[in-house]
């Protein structure tokens, strides 16, 4: 019997899909928490997304802030599996938010630097397309939507396009702080914006709305759309 509840248990296993694990030498693993996370190469250089982000602001956000949360989860996840084994309830119960703050930190990380590409942007094509239009009416409303949502989040957070399995449509929400999209709302994440302030306030200041709008001039549409081909496949 283990105590970890069901949503740590959805969560850890979409962090350990995020970046490449591996156990640890030497340490027998009864629970996938024993799994060591590692923070994931980008898929182009820092300087590769300018002007629109600038190559400062890619290095520190993946090197200090995506790098922090992967240390974090895996130091969460070592006191988990330590926990679970000696049937220590508090303790696991208290290391919740830990696991939800840094275990989403590295899934949202981890999807945003594939959702961008250097020579993206435009509109996105095939099925994907179809669906937006069917959806929202055409790209430009869902673009108008999921901006207008991503900028009013409150503080820091995400503002997403996720694909609801439920009902087979595409849906714009906005999670708070590092909540990860699937685990807390059940939504499938096709592509996300980071709007804390550290991925670019070095640039962009507090004009947050400059920073969201230009966002969609490096869109890889090929990587949001192959997430939901996969996405329809699990239906």
């Amino acid at each position: 019997m283990t105590f970890t509840s069901p949503f740590c248990v959805k969560m850890l296993s979409a962090a350990r899909n995020a970046g490449r694990s591996f156990l640890k030498p030497g340490v027998a693993a009864p629970l996938a928490v024993q799994l060591k996370h590692t923070l994931p190469d980008l898929p182009y250089d820092y300087n590769a997304l300018e002007p629109y982000i600038s190559a400062d602001i890619m290095k520190l956000h993946h090197q200090k802030h995506h790098a922090t949360y992967v240390n974090n989860l895996n130091v969460a996840e070592e006191k988990l599996a330590e926990a679970v084994q000696k049937k220590d309830i508090q303790t696991v119960i208290s290391l919740q938010p830990a696991l939800k703050f840094n275990g989403g930190g590295h899934i949202n990380h981890s999807i945003f630097w594939e959702v961008l590409a250097p020579q993206g942007g435009g509109e996105p094509t095939g099925d994907l397309l179809a669906q937006i239009r069917q959806d929202y009416g055409s790209f430009e409303n869902m673009k108008k939507e999921l901006v207008t949502s991503t900028v009013a989040v409150q503080g820091s957070g995400w503002g997403w396009l996720g694909y609801n399995p439920q009902s087979g449509r595409l849906r714009i929400a906005a999670c708070a702080n590092q909540d990860p999209l699937q685990a807390t709302t059940g939504l499938v994440p096709l592509f996300g914006i980071d709007v804390w302030e550290h991925a670019y306030y070095l640039q962009y200041k507090n004009v947050r709305p400059d920073y969201v709008n230009a966002i969609f001039n490096i869109v890889n549409w090929n990587n949001v759309a192959q997430r939901f081909a996969d996405a329809k496949m699990q239906n």
